[in-house]
């Protein structure tokens, strides 16, 4: 017999009580086809930024605008009943100030009826969580490895191993929590500083490469499905349905080629 999953409308404060017990499950989404098979599964669900590379072809998270973001937003939305929804705050929506990132989070959670938004960031944006969290809008956190930061593929290195960083990313993930967030993601760091987040704070601790300790993990769906050219050391390819989609596509065109689409079954009579 499979696994049964029951589950009800998750809260903020349901993801709070997760610190130290079962671990959340949390995937990335951007459709509302993907949205319906993950609301089954997820606690979390995330519209990630990380959409510009992975729908539309973008070399960083760096060219991602608001408008993006909501209209995928609103797609998840009308895919989930269960699964707690957040969305990325891309960059240029929240860092200059809090008063401009307050505008923006409202116009997100208006329009993708969402119930939490992600900034990056740790002590540089305390005013900005702390802002939003004030005004009632929940705020998941997001420390280690910055993907809005990154300009080039160098970028993208784990976080942690010399002292200063190490030391930093604590300070920012603490900072992350005074200032009000719920929760935290916690990416491409080591894991021994992983380990120090999450006994850091009280709040739970999402993880990216970063250890098995954390209150939870997230993945991209499309890497863990095998979408992506050269995933991450992180992620764990559990089938290669970029492969397999290669495959139908032949058949259609072979099909096609040779006479056999449409036939009788795909045409309608009278």
């Amino acid at each position: 017999m499979g696994i049964k999953f029951m589950k009800k409308k998750l809260t903020i404060n349901n993801i709070k009580k997760k610190k130290f017990n079962k671990p959340l499950v949390c995937l990335t989404a951007y459709t509302t086809p993907m949205a319906q098979i993950l609301d089954k599964y997820c606690d979390v669900i995330l519209v990630g930024d990380s959409l510009g590379m992975v729908l539309h072809g973008m070399k960083s998270t760096r060219d991602v605008t608001l408008e993006m973001m909501i209209m995928h937003g609103k797609a998840v939305r009308r895919g989930i009943e269960n699964s707690l929804l957040v969305v990325d705050m891309p960059i240029g929506t929240y860092e200059k100030n809090p008063k401009m990132a307050l505008r923006n989070a409202r116009k997100i959670m208006k329009e993708t009826l969402c119930d939490a938004v992600k900034v990056e960031g740790g002590i540089k944006v305390y005013e900005t969580i702390k802002c939003l969290v004030n005004n009632n809008i929940p705020v998941m956190g997001h420390v280690g490895l910055l993907p809005q930061s990154v300009k080039k593929k160098s970028d993208y290195r784990v976080k942690g191993k010399d002292h200063l960083s190490f030391n930093q990313i604590i300070k920012d993930s603490i900072s992350a929590e005074k200032a009000g967030a719920f929760s935290l993601v916690v990416e491409c760091v080591i894991k021994d500083l992983a380990d120090k987040i999450n006994q850091s704070v009280n709040i739970p601790t999402i993880g990216i490469g970063a250890s098995n300790k954390c209150d939870g993990q997230i993945l991209v769906t499309e890497d863990l499905l095998g979408y992506s050219e050269k995933p991450p050391k992180f992620v764990k390819m559990y089938d290669n349905f970029k492969q397999r989609t290669e495959i139908c596509i032949k058949k259609f065109v072979k099909d096609l080629k040779n006479n056999n689409f449409p036939n009788f079954k795909n045409m309608y009579q009278i």
